[in-house]
């Protein structure tokens, strides 16, 4: 998979954005954070997906369900040469959920 074909522009996701938490300390022992572009997922509209490093040659995401999503803070968006923006955002996760890594890779014989 080409990295063109892995991105996608920017667009507003059906995430409702949750209230500050005012205890950091005890959101961090009950939460993980993940930061990354969020993306639709592609067939599930109960799941959202994360890509990490949406400019990076070995681009992966994780997967994880909305429900489990505590807070989301935003970070600062990256934009490419070409002046197009990709919206970054931390996540904070519950512990304990079922999340799900994923790396894409082509398929090749390698010669040794």
């Amino acid at each position: 998979m080409t990295l063109p074909a892995f991105l996608q522009k920017a667009q507003k996701l059906d995430i409702e954005a949750y209230k500050k938490s005012k205890d950091w300390k005890s959101l961090s022992k009950t939460h993980v954070p993940y930061s990354g572009s969020p993306q639709k997922h592609p067939y599930d509209p109960k799941k959202v997906i994360l890509v990490v490093d949406p400019f990076s040659t070995n681009p992966f995401y994780y997967e994880f369900k909305i429900r489990d999503i505590e807070y989301i803070e935003d970070l600062h968006s990256m934009v490419t040469i070409e002046g197009d923006a990709i919206t970054m955002f931390r996540v904070w996760i519950k512990k304990k959920s079922i999340g799900v890594r994923s790396i894409p890779f082509v398929v090749e014989d390698t010669n040794r």
